[in-house]
């Protein structure tokens, strides 16, 4: 009777031992894959550019410098990326980028675009038209004052945010 007790209590060790054993591997897979998920900052860029654009690269190191990996495709006619991408003509800049599902044309911020990645606005992307003095990428002896407009599909604007 001693005997088949403890052939008992090895098997309950062994069962227990086990389950103890697979909830460690559980729970280290689960730390491994929250480990290594990277935040929404740090999502995927592609930044498409002209490779002759000084500012256009100072914008990616900007994008860089806030946790972005950055994929830089550099093209000698951006406009048929442009047009493929449905920038409004009136938004368009010297550089434009995919993140996400968006659109990016411009020097826009880096914190407006994850903005933009957690908020997950119904709009096709997001534009500083022109080249203003001071975003990211043409610092200079000035500040201007501008606006990042969200865009649609239709082509309708509104502001997302000002600086």
């Amino acid at each position: 009777m001693s005997n088949t007790k403890s052939q008992k209590s090895i098997r309950t060790v062994s069962r227990g031992g086990l389950i103890a054993a697979l909830l460690v591997i559980v729970a280290l897979a689960a730390g491994a894959i929250v480990l290594n998920q990277r935040p929404a900052e740090a999502a995927d860029i592609v930044v498409y550019k002209s490779p002759t654009c000084g500012c256009c690269g100072k914008w990616v190191d900007h994008l860089r410098a806030n946790g972005f990996s950055v994929s830089v495709r550099e093209r000698g006619n951006l406009q048929p990326i442009k047009d493929k991408l449905g920038v409004p003509r009136r938004m368009r800049s010297c550089h434009t980028a995919e993140i996400g599902g968006y659109t990016i044309e411009g020097h826009v911020p880096a914190d407006v675009i994850s903005r933009l990645l957690k908020e997950k606005p119904p709009i096709k992307g997001l534009a500083v038209p022109g080249m203003p003095m001071g975003s990211p990428g043409m610092e200079g002896p000035r500040r201007d004052a501008y606006d990042v407009l969200a865009f649609r599909k239709s082509g309708a604007t509104m502001v997302y945010a000002s600086r």
